[in-house]
């Protein structure tokens, strides 16, 4: 039976967790209404609907009302004709909204914004006092129940070793009062705390347990935990969800009636004009598509390509502006010419005319190797002075010519040491090809990423802010405590608020901080929670919470 009672007494902890933290967004959500009049202005078209269904049948069963019980004139008046009768009933109608519209004097001085306000106000603070009530309950469960410190210390030099049984029976009584008056909406939180230890005082069936033997207590302690399994748990969680439901958020249908009745209204609309440009839309598909794979080949996988063959060092992929042997073919055509010009003009190439012996032959050839074709330029300098006679005997044409070559032959030069250049340099350009297509499509993942909520530092961010958000509301406890007893310790409000927000930060450690961090932020979350050593000692852990994990909750 105590193995039950410890499964029983942490069932009910978790349903206490799970209902005291959704209730904070729903206390935010109406911070948010009443924060200006612009949120409760819309509130109210929200809620509009609502409010007038309830004002039709107010309406409705009025006019019930009135029907069954007429006055004594309509009474008599059962000979009247059918449009006396349907004029009757108009006016009864009517009396009945016009004494509905002034029934409540709130709605003869107050606009409908300042209704809706009331409404929030009032049903943010049903939350709060239950949240509250929940928080207290919860602290009482924590610190009252199943507490064997002092059976142990009192077991320790005594015969009896069965103190616990005490305990556990108190903690079943405890639990069956924690759940039967946790509900409640009305009551202060000193009340529910007195209440709660009298119930336990003057427990009937706690009482009936110190008449009976030691062999019917398990018995009845069963038959207790089994009524709490069956009726008190599933009751305390329905009457729960019901409070919540009637003073929470309103429903999506209803905070979002109004564009969804938009687009329901407009769908024909929008229908028409998706089938009337089905093939212009068709085709801006079919273009974005062919767009998208032109991208994505030409200038991502095409580019890609190219690197892996130019750090395989393909031929194919060098970079050219010229043609491989282009400068080869034009230096021997250059080297040919100035030759047969020195073997025709010798004078020009030696000085004398005598025919060139190979030495000379070699050396003319290894002088315009390197650029100097000084026969040709003689030949030239001297038919300038008398230029007709030169071009009539066509030696000025023909030196003329094999400069043109030359030229050429230097042209040639000075593009392949360009040409090498850019070889030298494939690789960069080829990443410079790809760099736009890598930009363009990491820019695309990234805000498709940030879209669609994917993104990592999305996240780690919002868990941050949330983190942020808890240790603030920590603070605020720690600020708004009012220690009690001789070592400060916190009220079971206070502790029941603390152990929520606390059981919140350990939800988002795991995504927060890293592996070896995480456990010892967890070991100063217990100390922090942990009341036995005062309230002074879990405000130095929560100090220590703010300063050591600073890096990671900013």
């Amino acid at each position: 039976m105590s193995k039950a009672t410890v499964q029983t007494y942490g069932l009910i902890l978790n349903t206490l967790l799970d209902q005291i933290i959704p209730l904070s967004d729903d206390v935010w959500y109406w911070d948010e209404v009443l924060s200006s009049y612009t949120y409760s202005s819309l509130y109210t078209i929200q809620t509009s609907p609502l409010r007038l269904w309830a004002l039709t049948k107010d309406v409705y069963h009025e006019t019930k009302d009135r029907i069954r019980h007429p006055p004594e004139d309509i009474v008599g008046s059962t000979t009247t004709g059918l449009s006396q009768q349907w004029r009757q009933f108009y006016s009864i109608v009517r009396d009945s909204v016009r004494e509905r519209s002034i029934s409540n004097i709130q709605q003869k001085v107050l606009s409908p914004i300042a209704l809706a306000r009331t409404e929030a106000r009032q049903k943010q603070a049903n939350l709060r006092r239950l949240r509250e009530i929940t928080a207290s309950g919860l602290g009482i469960l924590v610190d009252e129940g199943l507490d064997f410190s002092e059976a142990e210390e009192q077991a320790a030099g005594a015969e009896d070793k069965d103190g616990w049984k005490a305990i556990v029976e108190r903690s079943v009584a405890l639990m069956d009062v924690v759940l039967k008056d946790v509900r409640s909406v009305d009551a202060k939180v000193a009340d529910f705390e007195d209440k709660v230890f009298d119930g336990v005082r003057h427990d009937p069936e706690f009482s009936v347990l110190e008449e009976v033997t030691n062999t019917e207590r398990p018995r009845l302690l069963a038959a207790r935990l089994m009524n709490m399994l069956q009726t008190r748990i599933p009751n305390h969680v329905d009457d729960a969800r019901l409070i919540v439901r009637e003073n929470g958020r309103p429903p999506f249908l209803v905070r979002y009636w109004l564009p969804l009745a938009a687009a329901l209204l407009s769908s024909t609309t929008i229908l028409r004009i998706l089938s009337n440009r089905r093939a212009e839309i068709v085709q801006w598909i079919t273009d974005f598509g062919s767009t998208v794979r032109d991208f994505w080949f030409n200038w991502v996988i095409e580019p890609v390509n190219k690197i892996i063959r130019t750090i395989r060092h393909d031929d194919n992929s060098e970079i050219a502006i010229m043609s491989r042997d282009s400068l080869k073919a034009d230096r021997e055509s250059l080297e040919r010419m100035v030759v047969d010009f020195a073997l025709d003009k010798p004078h020009f190439a030696v000085g004398s005319g005598s025919s060139l012996s190979e030495a000379q032959i070699a050396d003319i050839r290894a002088k315009v190797s390197e650029g100097d074709v000084t026969p040709v330029l003689r030949a030239y300098e001297k038919d300038l002075r008398k230029p007709f006679m030169g071009a009539v005997r066509g030696d000025l044409v023909r030196s003329l010519l094999i400069q043109v070559q030359k030229t050429k032959v230097d042209l040639e030069v000075a593009i392949s040491g360009i040409d090498s250049l850019l070889k030298s340099q494939e690789l960069v350009f080829g990443f410079v090809g790809l760099t736009p297509g890598i930009l363009v499509s990491v820019g695309i993942v990234q805000y498709l990423r940030g879209v669609l909520g994917g993104r990592r530092g999305g996240r780690a961010s919002r868990t941050a802010s949330d983190g942020v958000r808890v240790l603030r509301n920590i603070d605020k406890i720690f600020a708004n405590a009012a220690p009690q007893g001789a070592q400060g310790l916190l009220s079971y409000k206070d502790h029941g608020l603390l152990l929520c927000e606390v059981h919140v930060l350990r939800s988002l450690a795991h995504r927060l901080l890293p592996r070896d961090i995480e456990k010892e932020f967890l070991e100063d979350l217990d100390e922090m929670a942990n009341m036995k050593r005062g309230v002074q000692w879990q405000v130095k852990a929560f100090e220590r919470i703010r300063w050591a994990y600073a890096k990671w909750l900013k």
